[in-house]
This record gives C-alpha cells, structure tokens and sequence, in this order.
C-alpha cells in the first residue's frame, strides 16, 4: 500500500459533504474542508490520525461555526476499537463531528455528529463509585504500597482477613467477619481472588505463603 497523506483524505470527504447537497472547497483560510449550503458553514479539519494538534484545531473553529468536524484514517490494529469508541466519546463531549476514511477504499463513516452535549448520567457507576470511596479506609493511594498496583476497598477486607489468619491461625469464616468488622469475609476467601486462602475444613479457612508474601508486600496499606 502505498505512503498515505492527509491530502488523501480530502476527495471521499469532499465526495460525501457534496452528496449532502454541500458545495466544497478545500483550504479556505485556516480550515482544511470547508462546506457551505443553506445553514451554517461546515468546517472539516483532517489528520491521518487523532492528535491533540487536531483537537486544538477543531476546537478554534468553534469560534467561526458550531458545526467542526474532526477526519482521520480509519485507524487499524488491535487497539482500533478501543481508539474509535474514545475519540467518539471525546467528540460528543466537545459538540465535535467525527468521520474516519479508510484507507483501502475511501468509505467515509459517520460517527458523531457536531451538536450540544448532554450526558446520560449513570446511577450504577455513581453508586459504585460512592460505595467504594466509602469502603476505602484512609488515603493508601498516596502512599508507596502503589508500587504494587492501587488499594481498593476489597484488597483492604482481603488484607483485614489475612493479617487476622496471621496472628489466629485457621478460623471460621464467621470468626473472622465478626472480629475484623469485614461482613463478607467467607465468600471473599472462598473466592480467594488473589490465592492468600485455603479453605482447610468446612467453613474455616487458612492463610497461604501468599497471603503472607502478600500482607509483606502491602504492609501500610490500612489505617493504623
């Protein structure tokens, strides 16, 4: 395939504003695409790739004409989707349009529309968040037990559960709940998501070489 250029990206975008019934010129002042017709004038800046550069652009246009659009290559590869869902994401959210062109044929997609946003609220992430924050003991993340990974609330019960199993030995599950205020401390051992328990009886669990390499490794990560 040969060197593509951000030039290639203007005939299938000019092809597509003109079946709008558009009239399309090309570098008009600062703007890479222009569009004229009955409303407001379409500004269309066009990179091979997302780049801050061409969010900084997108977002001076703003100044001459609600409707800005942002043009890129169809980005390809394992981390295609995820790019594609992002940027869409990042467009809404500034009143941007977005179309991507691939490469091997020039199709043009339409992926967001320029416009006002207003965002969904979500009650389930609002409450996921609230809980955990309310779960977290102290501030753990400003500490260097990061160097494993963050401190959630869950790995604070697991450490709760564990440092218990430290100094007691093998325990029921419901010993464990009851001493260290962690109500769900059997299901969280018998999940075992990070290989610190072993269940050595109906009920009672221990804690294995892990668990303790684990409470060494994220020792300061509760509250004294």
């Amino acid at each position: 395939m040969p060197t593509l250029r951000e030039a290639d990206l203007y005939p299938p975008l000019k092809a597509f504003f003109e079946g709008r019934g558009l009239d399309v010129k090309g570098e008009i002042g600062a703007a890479d695409l222009v569009a004229m017709g009955a409303g407001d004038p379409v500004i269309v800046e066009m990179k091979l790739r997302f780049s801050l550069t061409l969010y900084h652009q997108a977002i001076a246009r703003l100044a001459v004409s609600p409707q800005v659009y942002l043009a890129v290559m169809r980005p390809e590869g394992k981390q295609a989707r995820r790019m594609i869902k992002d940027n869409t994401a990042m467009c809404r959210r500034l009143g941007l349009g977005l179309l991507t062109v691939r490469a091997r044929d020039g199709h043009v997609e339409l992926l967001a529309e320029p416009g006002p946003y207003a965002p969904r609220g979500s009650q389930v992430k609002r409450r996921r968040l609230e809980a955990e924050f309310a779960r977290r003991q102290g501030d753990p993340n400003s500490g260097g037990a990061t160097r494993h990974g963050l401190v959630t609330g869950y790995r604070q019960d697991a450490l709760r559960c564990a440092a218990y199993l430290a100094e007691y030995g093998p325990s029921k599950g419901a010993a464990v709940a009851r001493d260290t205020g962690v109500p769900v401390a059997t299901r969280l051992m018998a999940d075992n998501h990070y290989g610190w328990f072993r269940r050595v009886a109906t009920g009672i669990y221990a804690l294995t070489p892990e668990g303790r390499t684990g409470l060494a490794d994220w020792d300061g990560a509760l509250p004294d």
